[in-house]
């Protein structure tokens, strides 16, 4: 479901893929027929002018995103926690699921883990409003408890839309959480982390959620160096 050089020139295939995936994108929101809405009619005009076919915008995407019933999450949820910043950033940030304070504002990492968060974004040389935050999960699972596989499974298709509009060139996946459901893998965190790792053509750097360091100090040091090599990757 990611950016594809298959097809540069927009013909044909290009066309299809962007059918598939919208097509994809409308089963998670639990859609099972043809949508002849007026805003998917927009939608699909959207992807041609000149002969070319447009990525969609994150901003239609949580348009769309703000309405999904694809799993129980959202009978409860006050809000969904899509996702904030620079939506072309270079860098992208994905933690695992919002917390109250998420929620209550309607963006992720504005709590004490991210206030945390925030020190190491200005520590790199960046600003929350130059890299894009997010989390696998846009809602919050009941009692503070990790996501089930079903939870991970309807969102993660949203995840990859999000990824598709913004196009970063490194993503950090903060805990075990969205680093499993990005990478595809079971692997502990500290096996992974410490080097990148490849997702569609973009760079993966797994690291620990800032919300662990709160608990654990000795976590800032591996975070850290696994930041260090984020900047200089970066830089390149």
């Amino acid at each position: 479901m990611l950016k594809t050089d298959s097809d540069p020139s927009g013909g044909p295939q290009s066309l299809v893929h962007e059918i598939r995936n919208y097509f994809q994108f409308l089963s998670t929101l639990g859609c099972s027929g043809f949508d002849c809405s007026a805003h998917a009619i927009e939608q699909m005009q959207e992807w041609g002018s000149g002969g070319r076919f447009h990525t969609e915008t994150i901003y239609n995407i949580e348009r769309m995103a703000k309405d999904c019933r694809c799993c129980h999450l959202s009978a409860d949820r006050k809000q969904v926690v899509f996702g904030s910043g620079d939506p072309k950033a270079g860098l992208m940030f994905i933690g695992d699921y919002p917390d109250l304070e998420d929620e209550k504002q309607g963006r992720p990492f504005v709590g004490e883990a991210g206030e945390l968060l925030t020190k190491i974004i200005h520590a790199m040389g960046f600003t929350r409003e130059n890299v894009y935050l997010c989390n696998v999960i846009k809602c919050i699972p009941p009692g503070k408890r990790v996501p089930v596989q079903e939870e991970i499974n309807a969102c993660l298709p949203l995840l990859h839309r999000q990824i598709q509009a913004v196009q970063p060139d490194i993503i950090c996946t903060l805990g075990e959480v969205s680093t499993h459901a990005v990478l595809n893998t079971t692997k502990p965190l500290s096996a992974l982390r410490g080097r990148f790792h490849q997702f569609g053509g973009i760079k993966i750097m797994p690291t620990y959620h800032p919300s662990l360091l709160l608990k654990d100090e000795s976590r800032k040091r591996d975070v850290w160096e696994d930041m260090k090599l984020v900047m200089k990757e970066y830089h390149k």
